[in-house]
C-alpha cells in the first residue's frame, strides 16, 4: 500500500524535512541509497525546505525528479499540507485547494501520491474537510487521503463525511514517545485499516550516544539487545516499531549513509517478546501492571 507496511511486510520510509531546495549533490545521493536498499515510499510537506524556507523540500523533489527519473521509478511520493506558516494551521477549502496546485508544481508532478493533512485545523468542520479532500480524489490530483497528528476522535469525525477511504496515519512513535501504544491511535489503526507511519523514530537524536539522561535507560536496552544480536542500537529501536501488528512503517530523516544502512539493518532483526517488552518497560520507566 504506497509503500507502506502491511501486515507480515516491514518497509521503511525517507523523509526529507532536513533539506533544503539548494541540497541536491546531498539528497541525490541519499535518495539513490534508499532506493538501492528498497526504500520506495518519499516523504515530504510543503512547510519543509529548511534555509530556503516554505516549499524547498518540494522544490528539491521537483528538481531531483527532473535530473534523476530513474530514482522515482516505482516510487511513491507523500506530501504534506494544512500548516499556514503565521496562522498556523488551515484546512479550509480553498486553501488546501490552492495548496494541492502549489505542491503538484514544486513537486513536478501530475499527481500527489499520497495527500496528508499536516496537522489538525480547529477552525475547519470534517465535513467541509472530506469534501475538500474528496474533490481533489475526484480531480484527479492525489491518489489517496491521509492525516497527520491527529486524535482518535478526529479521525472519526473526518471519516464520518469521507467518502474516499482514509489509508495513512502519520505519528510521533518512537521508544521515547510510546503514548500512540496507550491512547487508541494504534487501536483505531488496526481497526480501521489504516497505515501508521512513524515520524522521528529516533526521537530527534534522543535515543542515541550523548543523549539526554532522561532516555538513558531506554538506550541501555537498545544497546544490550543489539550486542545480543550483533545489531546497532539505532536499528533494535527501529525493529521496535516494525513489529507492532498495525504494521508500522518508520520514516527515516538521516542525512549519514551509514545511519541509514543501520536502520535498513533494521529488517533482519527478530525481536522476541520478552525483548520487545523490556524496551517498552525501559521506556515506561516501570513494570508492565
Amino acid at each position: 500500500m504506497l509503500g507502506l507496511a502491511e501486515a507480515g511486510k516491514r518497509r521503511l520510509a525517507y523523509g526529507f524535512w532536513r533539506y533544503g531546495e539548494n541540497d541536491v549533490e546531498a539528497a541525490t545521493a541519499m535518495l539513490s541509497l534508499a532506493r538501492e536498499s528498497g526504500i520506495d515510499h518519499l516523504d515530504t510537506a510543503d512547510v519543509y525546505g529548511g534555509h530556503g524556507g516554505f516549499g524547498g523540500a518540494e522544490r528539491l523533489l521537483g528538481t531531483l525528479r527532473q535530473r534523476a527519473p530513474s530514482l522515482f521509478s516505482g516510487a511513491f511520493v507523500a506530501t504534506k499540507a494544512g500548516c499556514e506558516p503565521g496562522t498556523p494551521y488551515n484546512s479550509s477549502g480553498a486553501y488546501l485547494k490552492a495548496a494541492c496546485d502549489g505542491s503538484l508544481s514544486r513537486l513536478n508532478a501530475e499527481r500527489i501520491d499520497l495527500f496528508y493533512i499536516h496537522r489538525p485545523d480547529l477552525l475547519t468542520h470534517p465535513q467541509e474537510l472530506a469534501e475538500t479532500l474528496d474533490g481533489l480524489v475526484a480531480a484527479g490530483k492525489i491518489a489517496s487521503v491521509a492525516v497527520s497528528n491527529f486524535t482518535v476522535d478526529q479521525i472519526s469525525a473526518l471519516s464520518h463525511y469521507l467518502r474516499a477511504p482514509l489509508v495513512a496515519h502519520q505519528i510521533e512513535f518512537s521508544a521515547a514517545h510510546i503514548v500512540p501504544l496507550f491512547d487508541g491511535t494504534l487501536d483505531q489503526a488496526m481497526e480501521r485499516n489504516i497505515a501508521v507511519a512513524a515520524w522521528s523514530p529516533m526521537a530527534g537524536g534522543r535515543l542515541g550516544e550523548g543523549g539526554p539522561v532522561a532516555f538513558a535507560r531506554v538506550r541501555d536496552a537498545l544497546a544490550k539487545i543489539g550486542a545480543e544480536h550483533g545489531a546497532s542500537p539505532a536499528a533494535v529501536a527501529i525493529a521496535f516499531l516494525q513489529m507492532h501488528p498495525a504494521p508500522v512503517t518508520p520514516i527515516l530523516g538521516t542525512r549519514t549513509p551509514e545511519r541509514l544502512r543501520e536502520a535498513v539493518e533494521a529488517g533482519r532483526l527478530s525481536l522476541s517478546r520478552a525483548e520487545w517488552y523490556a524496551i517498552l518497560v525501559a521506556a515506561r520507566g516501570e513494570e508492565m501492571p
